[in-house]
C-alpha cells in the first residue's frame, strides 16, 4: 500500500472564478457551504490573520462527529489556485495538504478540490477497504454542489 493517499473531486459551474474564489479562500465564508458545518450547529471556530490571504486560518472543535482541526492557508493564486495545510486532532491525527483548483472555460468554471495525506495507522485500514476515497469524496460532492448552488444563484 503507498504510504500517501489522494482524494479529488471536481464539478463545473456557471460562475467565474472570481466568483467563486473568495467562498474557498476565506474561511469565513466557508460556513454557507462546508459539507461538515451541519456536522455540528454548535462548533467552536476560531479565524486568525488577514481573511482570504496566505498565513489566514481557521480552527474548530466539535462534537465526535465534527471532530476538532485547523487549516492555514500556504499558497494563493487569486483566483485559480488555493493552498492550505489542513490538521485534523479529532477523531484521529492526520496532517494533510487540501487545496482548490478553478478552471476557467467559456462562462464555465471547473473546481477541482484535492487533499493529498500520508497514511496513518487508522487511515491505513480504512485505505486498504478503499474508504478514505468514499467517505471524503462523499463529503467533497456534498460541498461541491452546495457551493455550485451558491455561485449559481
Amino acid at each position: 500500500m503507498a504510504s500517501t493517499y489522494t482524494v479529488t473531486r471536481s464539478e463545473t459551474m456557471r460562475a467565474s472564478p472570481e466568483a467563486i474564489f473568495d467562498y474557498v479562500a476565506n474561511f469565513r465564508n466557508w460556513p454557507a457551504w462546508s459539507p461538515w458545518e451541519e456536522l455540528d450547529p454548535e462548533m467552536e471556530k476560531t479565524y486568525t490573520g488577514d481573511d482570504g490571504t496566505v498565513g489566514s486560518g481557521y480552527s474548530w472543535s466539535g462534537n465526535r462527529k465534527a471532530g476538532a482541526g485547523s487549516m492555514k492557508l500556504t499558497d494563493i493564486q487569486a483566483p485559480t489556485q488555493m493552498t492550505s495545510d489542513l490538521e485534523f486532532l479529532k477523531p484521529f491525527k492526520s496532517s494533510n495538504t487540501m487545496g482548490f483548483t478553478l478552471s476557467p472555460s467559456g462562462d464555465n468554471t471547473t473546481v477541482t478540490w484535492t487533499m493529498n495525506a500520508t497514511h496513518s495507522l487508522m487511515t491505513r485500514v480504512m485505505g486498504f477497504f478503499g474508504l478514505m476515497d468514499r467517505m471524503i469524496g462523499k463529503d467533497f460532492d456534498k460541498g461541491l454542489t452546495k457551493l455550485k448552488g451558491l455561485v449559481e444563484a
